[in-house]
């Protein structure tokens, strides 16, 4: 009998579900358009088929700010094989701002963070500005015009915290991604823009832009000399995460050997130079911290999209 008892224990022991293994390919949706991070799924996704013995498919389903790649995940079974890596937004603000969109929180099983999208402010290289209190000195004086990649977005609620913290106020026109508002900004039509720091980096580096700050609690480890908001006095701290989730069900021991891949993926040399090469900042976070975080900021936007003046359409 005890034999039998130990033998139950040990099936239902975490040790085990590290045993998982997928029937089928799995699917990685990217809600956006190809870009960078699209390459480090594949990374990530090869590191898993060593480990499964399961193909990993990468497939790109934007629309709707990450709405539409989002959707499909929270209508997947939830069998662990249909995952998406993806920004916070689509889950944490897109719900506060459209009705009913069934992509909250409580849809999603979040299995871990994978990195830091860091956003920061850049202007033009021959612009006057060489730091924000320099933005915040000519706010003051005249009207300043900035992009960013859409209204209520994550670089745009970073400058919405700058404005909030100094109470100057600069005239935001949208765009729909980052390139048009860059390439506004480099032909001198606007006089700054905010963006996820990789997005700009081809240009800063080139010389063509400079960064003049960050909205992380960190430096970007790429641009070591250009400080953070609250390092400039300004307390505008804005933090973008990005992880893995998968569809709310998922069972606990599917989701832990997901996560034991993901902490294991992220740390593979090819996965860490694709980010490396982006300018993506690797930050993994562990499941349950993850899955409390994006709770957090999902609460946390509700008031600050009051706070805009925005009701749900």
């Amino acid at each position: 009998m005890r034999r039998l008892i130990l033998a139950a224990l040990l099936a239902a022991s975490p040790a085990t579900a590290q045993e998982w293994r997928p029937e089928s390919p799995i699917t990685l949706i990217s809600p956006y358009s190809p870009g960078n991070t699209d390459v480090m799924m594949r990374m990530l996704g090869d590191y898993w088929s060593r480990q499964t013995g399961a193909s990993v498919v990468v497939t790109n389903r934007d629309g709707g700010s990450g709405v539409v790649g989002m959707r499909a995940l929270a209508s997947a079974p939830a069998d662990g094989r249909t995952l998406a890596l993806t920004p916070m937004t689509a889950i944490t603000v897109q719900p506060h701002m459209v009705r009913n969109l069934g992509i909250g929180p409580a849809n999603f099983a979040p299995v871990c963070g994978t990195h830091e999208n860091v956003i920061g402010v850049v202007v033009r290289d021959d612009s006057p500005f060489r730091s924000i209190a320099d933005i915040v000195a000519a706010g003051r004086q005249r009207n300043l015009t900035f992009g960013s990649a859409g209204p209520n977005s994550l670089p745009f609620l970073g400058v919405w915290r700058i404005q909030k913290a100094t109470g100057v106020e600069f005239t935001h026109l949208p765009f729909r991604g980052d390139p048009p508002h860059l390439n506004e900004t480099l032909a001198g039509r606007l006089d700054f823009s905010t963006t996820v720091v990789s997005s700009a980096s081809e240009f800063i580096l080139s010389g063509r832009m400079r960064l003049l700050g960050v909205f992380s609690e960190n430096r970007h480890p790429d641009f070591p000399d250009v400080p953070t908001m609250r390092q400039q006095g300004i307390d505008a701290l804005q933090f973008s995460q990005v992880g893995i989730y998968a569809p709310a069900g998922t069972p606990e021991p599917v989701l832990n050997r997901l996560e034991q891949l993901c902490r294991e993926g992220m740390e593979q040399e090819p996965v860490r130079r694709v980010a490396q090469t982006a300018r993506m900042v690797v930050r993994y976070v562990p499941r349950r911290e993850f899955a409390a975080f994006v709770q957090s900021e999902y609460e946390a936007y509700r008031d600050i999209l009051r706070q805009l003046g925005v009701q749900p359409e």
